[in-house]
């Protein structure tokens, strides 16, 4: 219940009014049914935006770090991300993918919309990353369709490590539903799940318009940390001791 109301009283309202997000193909969502809307991932605010203008409840599958923060502010975190409809996944060890896919798996059989971005995380510098291909087991497995979405301006709006998001045009555009029933009890072949999850980040590409880096963000965000900790490290055994 509260979903709709966060959806269609509180937030959703709120968000067309500040960002008046252009909407472009979303008839290609369909009106029932299951399917999978995969997404690019700017900003901490496209959690918020699609499920605003999608007239269905979708259901996104959530890094568990929202769930697990301490104190109160941590329980009205969780209590707000499960209002809106998100489930928590734990990312860390070598089960987590399988995690993911269980749950997402288990909204389609409830004919639900289940959201994901194949990136994994959110892209730190506007560049769209490799897919996982998490997204192309759960399309094959459960026989859905998969749409592309592309959220643009969402990063400028409120880039990472931005709290509060300024006022930045933004425009959700939806394409034609993929449809990948030919490959159908194929989802334990590795090739098909890179060439199903590859296809569904090139028709993101084609929506959204960003650079692409055929590397996992995760990756491409640890070498440049591990680079930054290492040039901060130099920096100080160099520096000229003062006379």
């Amino acid at each position: 219940m509260f979903y709709y109301v966060l959806k269609y009283v509180i937030l959703g309202p709120l968000l067309r009014l500040a960002f008046r997000p252009r909407i472009e193909g979303l008839e290609h969502v369909p009106e029932s049914g299951a399917a999978i809307v995969a997404g690019n991932h700017l900003s901490f605010a496209d959690h918020f935006l699609m499920p605003a203008i999608i007239k269905r409840r979708i259901t996104f599958l959530a890094k568990a770090e929202y769930f697990t923060g301490p104190g109160i502010k941590g329980r009205l975190t969780a209590a707000f991300f499960r209002s809106a409809g998100q489930i928590p996944v734990d990312r860390s060890g070598k089960d987590a993918g399988q995690a993911a896919i269980r749950e997402g798996l288990g909204v389609l059989s409830k004919d639900e919309l289940l959201g994901i971005y194949p990136e994994g995380t959110r892209s730190h510098d506007g560049r769209l990353y490799k897919g996982k291909v998490g997204v192309a087991v759960m399309a094959l497995r459960a026989g859905v369709p998969v749409i592309p979405c592309a959220m643009i301006g969402t990063f400028e709006a409120q880039p990472p490590g931005k709290v509060i998001p300024r006022i930045h045009p933004v425009a959700i555009r939806f394409g034609k539903p993929l449809d990948f029933s030919r490959y159908a009890g194929m989802e334990n072949e590795k090739a098909i799940l890179r060439a199903v999850t590859d296809e569904i980040m090139y028709a993101i590409l084609g929506l959204s318009e960003q650079e692409y880096v055929d590397r996992y963000a995760a990756d491409v965000k640890a070498e440049e940390a591990a680079a930054k900790a290492a040039s901060a490290k130099s920096r100080r055994f160099t520096r000229v001791p003062r006379r």
